[in-house]
């Protein structure tokens, strides 16, 4: 029988986040106490007014019905606002598209844009899903690796040489997942100076932790004007009113013929995103300010614990973000060591969140049947298996020195889960 499914599907790698996420759920259904450690997804409801705006656009039945490809009118103005008010940069109605998530806007500006064979510039670590759109697009990535020196930021000398005649987009994400790295102002004005100088190279600016930012005021791309016309801002709802499950997202671009070439696209796939979801994500724009600081108060602080009990686990180094809910700690120096897996131990429970359950290979002299970590996918399959905290592999982001862990959960959710790495670590050999 022949293979019946298609080479492009076929060669697209899963979401890690995802997979992770979903292991995670499966061991919990199957009775473990297991910490999750993987999504970045608030834990905090959404602003009261989003479910009243649910409420009233249930009882008048105005979402019953289709609406604009574009996303509603009111919507847009919203969006408008919010770019004036919060970021002194003027959109028009018409260069707004709503979409279902801030990934369907990457996603629509990247195969609006890319032909195949067109290069793709992308600082690593970066999130997971854009090589993946590029490569459906049928673009080429070029990674510019960027290290724990700079913050994990490229600098524009690093952009000026990975720049050549077959590029046709810069990808950006500040604040950055995974990292939670910043750019200045500075940096970004530096970064705008070698775009200048290009003038057939787009940017997506990927915006969507926007408003978790620990380190002064956010600076976009789009506010410098001889690239503005060049520019795709990505956001959305999801991170800053904890309104993941919503799935709604936009793009501002003040290219109209990119913004049709995303609105054809739309038109032929999702039609548009949900009423539902336009109606409260309208309510959260209009009336949440004091909402978002108060969800990036409790980040901070959780953040502040993640540092402290990292810094305390020897060998492992972490920078510090400046924004986000990750942390991506270095841990390689624990590659090469070795554990036996007390799944395959008769005399050891499946259920390992007691940590003397781990067998205690310091005083082994026979290594044989021993498990090495080499990477980080090792690793995280290790914690999840062996300590039951579920993290993301850091190369799937580029980095494979690295783990993802998300603080986007409660803080004694995180201080068992990082005291169960530290155990597990402290275990190997």
């Amino acid at each position: 029988m022949k293979p019946f499914l298609s080479n492009r599907v076929q060669s697209l790698s899963e979401s890690q986040s995802l997979k992770m996420s979903q292991l995670c759920a499966q061991l919990r259904a199957e009775g473990h106490d297991v910490i999750g450690l993987t999504l970045g997804e608030p834990d905090a409801t959404p602003p009261p007014v989003v479910s009243e705006a649910v409420a009233k656009a249930l009882s008048d039945y105005a979402s019953s019905h289709y609406g604009p490809v574009a996303g509603m009118l009111s919507l847009r103005k919203a969006v408008c606002r919010k770019l004036q008010n919060e970021n002194s940069l003027t959109y028009a109605p018409e260069e707004i598209v709503v979409t279902v998530g801030a990934k369907q806007a990457i996603f629509n500006a990247i195969l609006a844009l890319i032909n195949p064979g067109d290069e793709v510039i992308l600082p690593t670590p970066c999130w997971v899903s854009y090589s993946e759109m590029v490569k459906l697009a049928e673009g080429k990535c070029v990674f510019v690796k960027t290290t724990p020196e700079s913050r994990y930021k490229m600098s524009a000398e690093q952009l000026r040489q990975a720049v050549t005649g077959k590029t046709k987009l810069l990808l950006l994400c500040s604040p950055n997942n995974p990292t939670g790295s910043v750019y200045s102002k500075d940096e970004f004005r530096a970064i705008a100076e070698v775009l200048r100088d290009y003038p057939d190279v787009f940017v997506i600016a990927d915006e969507i932790y926007e408003h978790i930012n620990y380190v002064g005021e956010h600076c976009s791309l789009a506010s410098f004007p001889e690239i503005a016309d060049r520019v795709v801002i990505i956001n959305g709802v999801s991170k800053a009113y904890a309104m993941t499950g919503y799935r709604l997202g936009w793009m501002a671009c003040h290219s109209l013929p990119l913004v049709k070439a995303c609105l054809k696209l739309q038109g032929q796939s999702v039609t548009h995103a949900t009423m539902l979801a336009q109606c409260a994500a309208e309510a959260a724009y209009l009336d949440t300010p004091d909402y978002v600081a108060q969800l990036r108060q409790g980040f901070a602080e959780r953040k502040a614990v993640v540092m402290q009990m990292l810094s305390e686990i020897p060998g492992v180094k972490c920078v510090e973000p400046d924004g986000a809910f990750y942390a991506f700690p270095d841990v390689s120096s624990y590659y090469g060591k070795k554990y036996r897996s007390a799944s395959s131990d008769s005399t050891n429970s499946t259920d390992l969140t007691n940590f003397t359950n781990f067998t205690n290979l310091s005083n082994l002299t026979n290594l044989s049947n021993l498990t090495t970590i080499s990477s980080s996918s090792d690793m995280v399959n290790y914690l999840l298996t062996e300590a039951h905290v579920a993290c993301v592999a850091g190369s799937a982001f580029g980095e494979d020195k690295c783990i993802r862990l998300s603080f986007a959960t409660d803080i004694p959710s995180i201080r068992e889960g990082i005291r169960r790495i530290a155990a597990a670590l402290s275990k190997l050999v």
